[in-house]
């Protein structure tokens, strides 16, 4: 067993002083306020973990990358998927596992201590993919949720995959037997979740069944939705709904789904998804690199939805800048200040703690926070770093998500290990060294 004396400790009732815990097979197996350090390892904050509820962890290689104005100068996603789908056709399960491992172990290094892999890039039922992402998560700690998801059309009214598509397209009964292949291997830190690309790329028959399978198992069911105008449109011109309110009048939306993006949304839709439990995973960096638009958050937080956050193509990997720039976001548009701050009158505290809740359920997680029977999941803050010296327990997490600069991370444990040590992992320089060969790899091929 062992055993953590935090000076401060974030629970889920607030900042508690004097905090030790007690670490055993991966879980809290108890949380004691008001104790004496004893033998324990110290530390001077201690925060939970976060979930990364949305990741494609083959576009890290990516970023930076999609920069260059085309020759048509009106670059907006579309666009930007071609090139995505360039990479994707470079990407095997050998170049997939040096990828990944540099994702997660920045992961990791930032305070994310799960993530939910939305996996499309399927070579076939056995293809190696999964073993890849699995080793990736296991060599750099991180707790992995494996969405495996489905992708068999171009759009709403072109049946047949095109062009790089037809690499990952599978049809239903592939899909099956891929992911009963996940399940059958899965190491105990690896959950397996279910997903559709989006409503555009799957029909309603097989969303249907990926559904049915998740909620006979009960596992998160993923999907992205609304990201776009175009797809808003498409989906009123074929089904005469909305793309948010056509899922929920056609599926038993709950608390085990996870809405990716859901952006454009008009009122009724905003207060119906909220109300229907599923949590929606926000990924402000990705979605302002893509033009994507604005989630109306003020009217969602209100309506009692919940929220993730996800680094998506991992132009950032800090969950903190996503929190700063999902309130940016919303001040800009509102020319307001503070939007985000509905049941806590602090800002980056109310932010901070629906991310740990809201991640915790995306990924399918039994509890969130740091709670006795919980995941051992910490990270530990330099309670002396410029960032956070002076605050007290009101303006800590402010600081946190609205300070922008290095991290004031000590620490971080997964699964009761530590993977953090000092502000850096412990699988950092191999990780660097096998990603930069994977990346010349692929660049050399292109």
């Amino acid at each position: 067993m062992t055993a953590v004396f935090a000076t401060k400790a974030l629970l889920p009732g607030g900042w508690a002083d004097d905090v030790l815990l007690r670490v055993a097979g991966g879980t809290i197996a108890s949380v004691e306020v008001g104790a004496s350090p004893g033998g324990a390892e110290r530390c001077d904050c201690v925060i939970p973990g976060l979930g990364n509820a949305h990741s494609h962890a083959f576009q890290r290689a990516l970023a930076g990358r999609t920069e260059e104005r085309s020759p048509a100068e009106h670059d907006n996603f579309w666009t930007w998927r071609e090139r995505m789908y360039e990479l994707a056709e470079a990407v095997d399960a050998d170049k997939l596992t040096p990828i990944a491992r540099q994702v997660y172990v920045e992961m990791v290094n930032m305070g994310y201590t799960s993530v939910a892999e939305f996996h499309y890039l399927h070579r076939g039922p056995a293809d190696g993919m999964f073993e890849a992402l699995a080793e990736a998560a296991q060599d750099s700690g991180i707790r992995m949720t494996y969405v495996p998801v489905l992708y068999e059309r171009a759009g709403f009214d072109d049946p047949e995959p095109r062009g790089s598509q037809t690499l990952f397209a599978q049809d239903v009964g592939d899909y099956v037997e891929h992911r009963e292949h996940a399940r059958r291997i899965a190491p105990d830190t690896v959950t397996i979740g279910a997903g559709a690309h989006s409503i555009r790329a799957v029909t309603q028959e097989s969303l249907q069944a990926i559904a049915a399978m998740a909620a006979a198992e009960r596992c998160p069911m993923h999907l992205h939705i609304a990201e776009q105008q175009r797809e808003v449109t498409q989906s009123l011109d074929v089904y005469g709904r909305r793309p948010v309110r056509w899922v929920l009048e056609n599926f038993d939306v709950a608390d085990h789904w996870c809405l990716v993006h859901a952006t454009h949304m008009d009122r009724d839709e905003v207060d119906a998804l909220a109300a229907s439990g599923a949590v929606v995973a926000l990924c402000p960096s990705t979605e302002a690199n893509l033009g994507d638009g604005l989630f109306p958050l003020s009217e969602y937080l209100r309506a009692g939805g919940a929220i993730a956050i996800g680094s998506d193509s991992h132009v950032s990997i800090n969950p903190f800048e996503e929190l700063r720039w999902l309130e940016y976001g919303q001040r800009l548009a509102a020319q307001a200040r503070n939007v985000a701050a509905i049941t806590d009158s602090h800002v980056g505290r109310e932010l901070f703690q629906r991310a740990v809740s809201g991640g915790a359920q995306a990924c399918g997680h039994p509890a969130a926070g740091i709670v006795e029977g919980g995941f051992a999941d910490l990270v530990c803050l330099y309670g002396d770093d410029p960032m956070l010296v002076g605050h007290d327990d009101a303006s800590r997490l402010d600081a946190l998500v609205f300070s922008g600069y290095r991290l004031p991370i000590e620490r971080v444990m997964v699964d009761g290990r530590w993977r953090v040590i000092d502000g850096e992992h412990v699988a950092a320089d191999a990780a660097r060294k096998d990603f930069g060969a994977a990346v010349k790899a692929i660049r050399g091929a292109a």
